[in-house]
């Protein structure tokens, strides 16, 4: 399906800075355990703590995001975050890099995630006809899965031929190019009409005002933060159990990673032929089931060869339901909301659910010393065999007409 040359522009601008964010994967802990020698806690509170900080900042962003053209914000973002990241390299060559400048810069580059999120997320609905939402959401997560299985085992064949800083360099750079494709982008752009008759508190909790309103949105967002964050809350102690207890080689861990995220990438091409044959919202509530089933398989894993090939065979089953579900639901959470309030509602979904993920961070943390990490992750794949029951029950139909206010960029 052809979805426009400035389609491609932007596309090509989230490509090319999700590849440079996953050839860094790794990198901010790896500095710190390396580097700067910090202690478990600290690295764990790296993530957390920039993560959680992030989101906080970023719920105010929304409104500010959402009366201003959306080209702008995201050169914006790309720029800040270049900055951000270039600063750990120069820093590092000169010999002042700090645990606090790491802390810094996750925070500034998390903040400016969201926001260029908010501002792609609503652009892409004023960019796409609504008919072409789903092919559109689908080329980006095939795109995101892929980058997720190829950057890391190239991080770190840079890392070994180059030294700890080069993949958050080539990060950097990944942004000034993702700035560049966002520039090429020709036409029209979108913002919202400013009021000065609402308060301001009231304009920053229009966001999650318009999640509240529509039930099915509320029913989809409140499943997708909780399932998100509990299965990030176990990435840190399967790096645990793995490298640590199991004593995985280095390549036997990515290899367990980077081979089931190709199921991301044939998800994300099935989810548009999926929904033309069986419907939008059974495919969604199918996958959206699966999804949730199979993290308990994790409860399985032991040393060796078997164990091995279970995290592969688990993580290839929920990584490929995550391929078709995604797309599907980020179709249907943009064909619910209006185009004037997008940026918004997409702060408020983002900053929550950063929030919630830092927060099930330290809680698993805690459950994983107080027991064993086995534990706390089987634990984990408990609870998401309860979380489809938050998903929408049944089709609705959806407010956010497509509506466009185009001004100059």
């Amino acid at each position: 399906m052809q979805l426009g040359r400035n389609f491609g522009w932007l596309w090509s601008a989230y490509a090319v800075s999700t590849y440079g964010t996953w050839v860094a994967f790794g990198a901010f802990p790896l500095l710190a355990v390396r580097v700067l020698h910090s202690p478990t806690f600290a690295v764990s509170l790296l993530e957390a703590a920039g993560l959680a900080v992030a989101a906080l900042v970023a719920f105010g962003l929304g409104p500010w995001v959402e009366h201003r053209a959306k080209r702008p914000v995201m050169i914006a973002m790309d720029l800040i975050r270049f900055a951000a990241m270039v600063s750990i390299p120069i820093a590092y060559v000169l010999g002042l890099l700090s645990y606090g400048q790491l802390l810094l810069v996750s925070v500034v580059a998390g903040t400016a995630n969201i926001a260029f999120a908010a501002a792609s997320g609503a652009y892409l609905k004023y960019l796409v006809p609504r008919e072409q939402l789903l092919a559109a959401n689908g080329r980006f997560e095939g795109t995101a899965w892929v980058a997720t299985a190829a950057g890391p085992p190239l991080g770190g064949a840079l890392i070994g031929l180059l030294g700890p800083v080069v993949t958050v360099l080539a990060d950097a750079v990944s942004y000034l190019l993702s700035a560049f494709g966002v520039l090429r982008i020709r036409g029209g752009d979108i913002a919202a009409p400013r009021s000065d008759t609402a308060p301001r508190p009231a304009g920053l909790l229009t966001g999650w005002r318009a999640i509240r309103g529509d039930r099915t949105l509320l029913r989809l967002f409140l499943n997708s933060i909780l399932v998100g964050g509990l299965i990030m809350a176990t990435g840190p102690l399967l790096a645990v159990l793995l490298l640590g207890q199991y004593h995985y080689p280095a390549w036997q861990y990515g290899i367990a990673f980077g081979i089931p995220a190709l199921g991301g990438f044939v998800g994300a091409r099935l989810s548009a032929p999926l929904v033309n044959r069986f419907g939008q919202h059974r495919v969604m509530l199918v996958f959206g089931w699966s999804r949730s089933l199979f993290p308990l398989g994790l409860a399985f894993v032991g040393p060796g060869v078997a164990g091995l090939l279970t995290v592969i065979v688990v993580e290839g089953l929920l990584i490929t339901c995550m391929g078709i579900f995604n797309p599907i639901s980020a179709t249907e959470r943009l064909q619910r909301i209006s185009a004037e309030h997008a940026a918004r509602v997409l702060s408020t979904w983002g900053a929550a659910s950063k929030l919630l993920h830092a927060l099930l961070m330290v809680i698993w943390g805690v459950l994983a010393t107080l027991t064993t990490p086995l534990a706390a992750i089987t634990l984990s794949g408990v609870l998401l065999l309860f979380t489809p029951l938050l998903l929408p029950k049944a089709p609705q139909s959806s407010g956010g007409e497509r509506t466009r206010a185009p001004v100059r960029a």
